[in-house]
């Protein structure tokens, strides 16, 4: 009979996996050092292999124990999502919510969002996360959030994905550039090098780069971003141009009296915004409402700014 590894075991080599340090990986386990220690000796007498490279000095991984802890992590959130069926078998939209959401949605869409939840769903406590689309991604698959709400398109590899509706990428530039003044623009090979692009890792970059196709130069002085409202700073103060989400225009992000902000040409770039969540997740009813009450939140934003 196969000898098979605990959760325990699995959950210290995580730990272990994450600080490199027995100590520090103790007290995240809330055990002591020699509990954990003993615990991954046994995991890698289990599996006949070696896990870890251990002397007084360092602690690393081997690869195996890289691959090792890696699937352990898909085997703790889907053991977690199981415990929760179990929880909240017949109560949708109940307990704890853990919810990411990238920097590029998050102060447009969760205020009336949360608000809408809030109203409907009062039993629900709602925990967020704003981060990058791949810090988020990889929480989620770790099972430290239940759904994360971002921008496609992004390689969301086995993970779940619900989308929910487009979002135009808007020109915003100032209103004396004669370049950004009719009422629907296209980027020209001259605009689009004065693009201001938000810094790596925003995937709001990656979709700015995409809508202006090969030709797409960085700005002289390359400068970049941190942040959809520090962008549109630097589109005020006369350093270029920029693309903006259509919710962001909504939201007045773009209201300044010096800037206009404005559609772009047909077929015009977008993003999708969706819900991600694991396969393995217990609360697809729940991510059907949530889905829900984001798209009506994002449609009663769309009506407001016709009105």
């Amino acid at each position: 009979m196969t000898v098979l590894t605990s959760l325990k075991q699995l959950h210290y080599l995580v730990a272990l996996s994450e600080q490199l340090n027995f100590t520090r990986a103790a007290e995240a386990c809330f055990i002591t050092q020699s509990t954990l220690s003993a615990g991954v000796r046994e995991l890698e007498r289990v599996l006949g292999t070696q896990l870890v490279e251990r002397n007084r000095q360092t602690v690393l991984m081997t690869p195996i124990g890289l691959e090792v802890a890696k699937r352990a992590r898909a085997i703790l959130a889907a053991t977690q999502d199981l415990v929760e069926i179990a929880a909240g078998a017949g109560e949708p939209m109940t307990g704890l919510l853990r919810l990411g959401v990238i920097p590029t949605i998050a102060p447009f869409l969760l205020p009336h969002s949360v608000q809408l939840i809030r109203e409907r769903y009062p039993a629900l406590r709602l925990a967020l996360r704003e981060d990058l689309t791949a810090s988020l991604l990889l929480r989620l698959e770790d099972g430290q959030l239940d759904f994360a709400l971002i921008a496609l398109p992004y390689e969301t590899g086995n993970l779940l994905v619900e989308p929910l509706f487009d979002d135009d990428l808007w020109i915003v530039g100032r209103k004396d550039d004669l370049e950004v003044k009719a009422k629907k623009v296209d980027v020209t090979p001259s605009m689009s090098d004065r693009l201001l692009l938000l810094e790596e890792g925003h995937c709001l970059r990656d979709h700015a780069l995409y809508a202006c196709g090969p030709s797409m130069r960085r700005s002289s002085e390359g400068v970049e971003a941190t942040s959809l409202l520090t962008l549109v700073q630097m589109v005020e103060s006369g350093l270029g141009i920029g693309l903006v989400p259509e919710m962001a225009v909504r939201s007045g992000l773009t209201s300044s009296p010096s800037l206009v902000a404005r559609p772009m040409v047909k077929p015009s770039p977008k993003r999708t915004i969706a819900l991600v969540a694991r396969r393995s997740t217990p609360r697809l009813t729940d991510l059907k409402a949530l889905a829900e009450v984001v798209q009506r939140s994002n449609a009663s934003g769309a009506r407001v700014t016709k009105g």
